[in-house]
């Protein structure tokens, strides 16, 4: 048995187990295995024993700042996700506001070179939430653009709006443009995201939530357009935001696009 799967085995047992199952670093456990890690591996980037590393996992165990900032580079996460307790209040809100890149007073004020550059420049993941995303489509690249990331390998999920959803219309009367607009909207922009469905690595789905914020994620960069009340979404705030290992606000917006997407459901074309 390789050591890889020996951790799985030992994770299996680990958490069968009563209370162990509660210090178990579930988490860590999953990064390690979704980016073909062992503890071997990990030991050897760390400088540590591979038990060591399992203690980590399987007991929760803490690894000093300088093995859990080699750790997040490895899988990609932040030190905070991995370990949430690990980073003192105070020291995450500081990490929190260099994690804010700059803010535009509305997203028209985006520059779409800024936009052009994170879309051509993301390497692993492109994430988008959104009711229609209209802006996106006006500019005639973009979905050439995905298309080329698609074949590059860069794994890319599209969460735009079900134009029949009760949250689609109340949005369009909140924005003042009628009942039926945004819906309307949100129909022309899936016609211009429709070749790209089937794609490999291209994943479609639609939602009907609350839209509290449109989320635009390019690798550890994030632009987030903030919906506000009466406002079209062109009219309001976009906060751009860049990973950092310790940090939570990107988390945050992060975890909320996995919950909608949780939520969502295949585009039917």
């Amino acid at each position: 048995m390789d050591v890889l799967a020996m951790l799985k085995t030992s994770l299996h047992v680990t958490n069968s187990c009563g209370n162990t199952q509660m210090t178990t670093n579930e988490r860590l456990r999953d990064a390690l295995l979704r980016h073909g890690l062992d503890l071997d591996q990990v030991g050897k980037a760390t400088g540590v024993d591979p038990k060591t590393v399992e203690r980590w996992i399987t007991k929760g165990r803490l690894p000093y700042p300088r093995h859990r900032h080699a750790i997040a580079s490895m899988v990609r996460e932040s030190e905070n996700y991995l370990w949430p307790d690990a980073i003192a209040p105070e020291r995450k809100a500081e990490i929190a506001q260099s994690e804010v890149v700059k803010v535009y007073p509305r997203r028209q004020a985006v520059p779409v070179e800024l936009w052009e550059r994170l879309f051509s420049t993301a390497e692993h993941h492109i994430e988008a939430l959104f009711f229609s995303g209209m802006f996106l489509v006006d500019n005639p690249t973009i979905v050439k653009v995905l298309r080329t990331k698609a074949e590059e390998g860069v794994k890319i999920r599209v969460l735009g709006g079900d134009p029949n959803s009760r949250a689609v219309a109340r949005r369009s009367e909140e924005e003042g443009i009628g009942k039926g607009a945004l819906a309307g909207k949100v129909r022309n922009a899936w016609a211009y995201f429709k070749p790209l469905d089937g794609l490999p690595n291209v994943a479609i789905r639609t939602h009907g939530t609350t839209l509290y914020n449109s989320i635009y994620r390019f690798d550890d960069d994030m632009l987030v357009n903030t919906h506000v009340y009466g406002f079209m979404a062109g009219h309001a705030p976009v906060i751009h935001l860049r990973r950092l290992s310790g940090g939570e606000l990107f988390e945050t917006y992060s975890e909320s696009f996995e919950s909608v997407w949780n939520a969502g459901k295949p585009m039917k074309w």
